[in-house]
């Protein structure tokens, strides 16, 4: 970094009265001036600027990997161009939304003189409103603005979601498609079709509250209501939404006092014809442990799935991402990835990150090679499709213990263990945080699931009939669930 090259791109430069563009321009300017070719497109061309308030620049990242590769490997530059572009009291906030939670902000201060820099969270939480009509200053809808109708794929097995969801989008509330219920299996793009529908209806409707977040989300700010004496302000907010987004409702099996939260939250909104849109793994009739009342109303709008893409649909997917990544890659290594990577979308768009990584880290071109490397070690690591539910319902099967009774406070030991076992895979088999895991067991915390863990663990070297139950468990997970 000594050769550190600068070089402004528009000259004069006045900061004062620079938008997000013109600053994020000059960083771009001198970020490739200080990289190959090839990492400046790969991990620079793709990122967006948001805004700049304040000396703090905003930029949307793709992808959660992006973040951590570039912060790894591109900090130091980062920090560089912001140092020359902004001054000494510029900052950076990486923007990136993960698909299962709200979106999350990291932000990069950069110390004044130095080339240090301190990360710190910042959470997203909407700001709860007092029940008036107008959309509050500080209304935080929580949406992706990169979760577009304009960027998502069409094809045969997304035709009928989509086609209501644009529907709903013109004439939010006011269609037959209340609530508008979109299912279907991980990575085929439900997360993305409806923050879409909620991104369409604040172009066109910019005073409509709007707000999207995950079941999980939903259930640990209920859970936080309670506990700061806050139910009644927690149910006003929600009750004074225009649009409510809920993804992965089937996290809400289990869950009797949220259940019955969100069946009052929902006839509420659904009287006031206000547009309620969900999103599930599975269709209404299949979400065992769900109030009926709540399966019931399910069912009063339209029920759409999504299925897994086809053939064409893949290759239009990873075209289109390649080009999003600023990659080019060959029409043998698309086709390659389409005819093995077959029944998830986020798959695919992982496939050609995980490409771009290793061919910018060891400055190669992508090959059919890599291609046929990096689809293996995806096929071998590829995640368990399950949810802690599921877990929770084959450890109890197995042990023989009612699953109701592991979310009680008893201390049985045969209670217990089926408890401390399911957490253990949880932790294990899905990517719930540890807060998330707590909450499906009565409402713990995330202590509780740090001490189940270890307990199985430091238990295992020296129980013998724990190991065989824990191995045979293993199994009976992977094979029902591969």
């Amino acid at each position: 970094m000594d050769n550190f090259k600068v070089q402004l791109a528009d000259i004069p430069f006045d900061i004062t009265k620079a938008d997000a563009n013109s600053v994020w321009k000059n960083c771009l300017t001198i970020i490739k001036e200080n990289v190959k070719p090839m990492t400046f497109n790969t991990w620079f061309l793709p990122i967006r600027p948001v805004s700049f308030e304040n000396n703090v620049i905003k930029i949307q990242l793709p992808t959660q990997f992006f973040w951590e590769w570039i912060d790894e490997h591109y900090n130091h530059i980062l920090n560089k161009a912001i140092l020359s572009v902004i001054g000494p009291e510029g900052k950076l906030t990486y923007v990136i939304t993960d698909e299962k939670e709200s979106e999350n902000e990291l932000k990069i201060s950069i110390a004044k003189n130095t080339e240090t820099n301190s990360v710190s969270t910042k959470s997203t939480k909407p700001t709860t409103g007092n029940g008036s009509s107008s959309k509050d200053i500080n209304f935080n809808s929580n949406l992706n603005p990169r979760y577009r109708f304009e960027n998502f794929i069409k094809g045969e097995g997304n035709q009928l979601a989509r086609a209501t969801a644009g529907a709903i989008s013109d004439n939010p509330g006011e269609t037959s498609f209340n609530p508008f219920f979109v299912y279907g299996g991980v990575g085929l793009g439900k997360t993305h079709l409806i923050q879409a529908i909620g991104n369409r209806i604040l172009e066109k409707f910019p005073d409509k509250k709007v707000i999207y977040l995950s079941t999980d989300s939903f259930t640990v700010e209920f859970v936080e209501a309670i506990q700061s004496n806050r139910v009644n302000e927690f149910q006003n907010f929600y009750r004074n939404i225009d649009v409510l987004i809920i993804d992965d409702i089937q996290f809400l099996t289990g869950k009797e006092k949220t259940q019955d939260l969100f069946f009052h939250i929902f006839n509420t909104l659904h009287q006031a014809r206000k547009q309620i849109i969900l999103s599930s793994d599975r269709p209404p009739k299949e979400l065992k442990g769900m109030d009926e009342r709540l399966i019931s109303r399910f069912k009063w709008g339209l029920a759409a799935d999504i299925q897994p893409p086809e053939y064409e649909m893949r290759i239009a997917i990873l075209k289109s991402k390649a080009e999003e990544f600023g990659m080019t890659i060959s029409t043998d290594i698309v086709e390659y990835i389409a005819s093995n990577i077959t029944s998830n979308i986020r798959e695919l768009e992982g496939c050609l990150i995980k490409m771009l990584a290793t061919a910018s880290l060891n400055s190669k071109d992508i090959s059919i090679d890599l291609a046929r490397k990096i689809v293996r070690e995806i096929a071998s690591d590829r995640k368990l499709n399950l949810s802690i539910d599921d877990i929770t319902k084959i450890v109890c099967e197995y042990l023989n213990v009612p699953e109701n009774k592991v979310r009680d406070k008893t201390r049985k030991k045969e209670i217990v263990m089926a408890r401390q076992l399911s957490m253990y895979f949880a932790k294990e088999f899905t990517k719930a945080s540890l807060k998330t895991i707590g909450l499906h067991f009565g409402g713990r915390d995330h202590s509780t699931v740090i001490h189940a863990c270890s307990s199985i663990e430091a238990a295992l070297n020296d129980d013998s009939q724990l190991a065989e139950i824990v191995v045979k468990l293993k199994n009976k997970i992977e094979l029902h669930y591969k």
